[in-house]
């Protein structure tokens, strides 16, 4: 399990660039085309922006980070007129590019979580490698991670842990942070990656950090990365033009088991009119056609080049021309802890 947007830096006589994960197999499924609107909904350091544009599309770059809409001026600047840069979160990706003048759109591109860029700003508290606040918001406003950890109550912040990181030590890693903040509150990354490591030390084989998961739960609960996932999901579904395509690459188990269903809820999958009692209604018309050979995973190449790509799904579906559907109160439920969900 990877803790977000595995974009890597190439250099090839010249600056260092960004590569988001499955480029070639993204481009692939949008079947780009030349004068085709598109919109990048995770623009990061613009990866898939550049190889849009370098098909001769136009694109609507939208993040919720200033600091990405700030960096991507300059290939603003080199596809003059071509690409619009917009600050906000992808779950109003359509009202977004509506704003900006586009109706409808060709395609949709969303490399979910937290770009390879905030990792590398240890001032953002991403990683846990170097000491700094703990913060982890993407727009640097709202709550941040420290003050989930200085507020809420115990259970609230085993049921984060368990849900967002899959952390089977939830309820004692919440247990001690509740005791240690009435004299030291956590306020720094080591602080916080010290305690979980003596708490719940890695056991033999783990591959990864004891604090790795709870890291991963903070980021997504401060960023509410999958509210604004299924958000973005459905927006896409309300602003792609029949033929248009909707690819998205997830990184963890949790964003991938809401793309799956999104998509087999929404092709029908699984669902067959003879098989409706009598008297039912009938269910929606499918929104989107699905291809086979889904997921689609990074190559061995890709995966020597990037290990931040070793966890990346792919999938992807063709518009129809089928009114968009209703919200998904069983997709909604992926989305946040149920009740007392936290163990350990």
């Amino acid at each position: 399990m990877t803790a977000g947007r595995g974009e890597h830096q190439l250099a090839a006589g010249g600056p260092a660039r960004h590569v988001p994960v499955l480029l070639a197999e993204t481009l692939a499924a949008l079947e780009p085309r030349e004068g085709g609107v598109y919109v990048d909904g995770t623009f990061g350091a613009g990866g898939y922006s550049r190889a849009l544009l370098e098909r001769g599309a136009r694109v609507v770059a939208i993040d919720r980070d200033p600091s990405a809409i700030a960096g991507g001026q300059g290939l603003a600047a080199e596809f003059a007129g071509r690409l619009t840069l917009v600050e906000g979160r992808f779950a109003e990706l359509d009202a977004l590019a509506r704003g900006a003048g586009f109706m409808a759109v060709d395609g949709v591109a969303l490399d979910v979580g937290v770009s390879s860029m905030q990792f590398d700003e240890a001032e953002r508290g991403f990683s846990l490698k170097r000491d700094a606040p703990l913060d982890m918001r993407m727009e640097r406003g709202g709550r941040n991670a420290a003050d989930i950890l200085a507020e809420d109550d115990e259970a609230a912040i085993a049921d984060i842990l368990f849900f967002f990181g899959e952390e089977r030590a939830a309820r004692r890693i919440a247990r001690a942070i509740v005791a240690d903040r009435k004299s030291a509150p956590y306020k720094s990354t080591l602080q916080l990656a010290e305690m979980v490591a003596r708490v719940a030390p890695a056991r033999p084989g783990d591959a990864i950090h004891p604090a790795t998961r709870v890291f991963q739960a903070l980021r997504i609960a401060v960023n509410d990365e999958l509210g604004q996932l299924l958000g973005g999901l459905e927006a896409a579904e309300r602003l792609l033009a029949p033929g248009g395509r909707l690819a998205v690459v997830t990184f963890h188990s949790l964003e991938d088991r809401i793309v799956k269903l999104f998509f087999a809820r929404r092709s029908g999958r699984g669902r067959a009119a003879s098989r409706l009692l009598p008297g039912e209604p009938a269910p929606p018309a499918a929104t989107f056609r699905l291809a086979g050979g889904q997921p689609i995973l990074p190559g061995r190449a890709e995966l020597a080049a990037n290990p931040r790509a070793r966890s990346a799904k792919l999938r992807f579906g063709e518009r129809t021309d089928a009114s968009p559907q209703a919200c998904d109160s069983e997709l909604e439920a992926l989305t946040r802890p149920p009740p007392r969900s936290g163990r350990g």
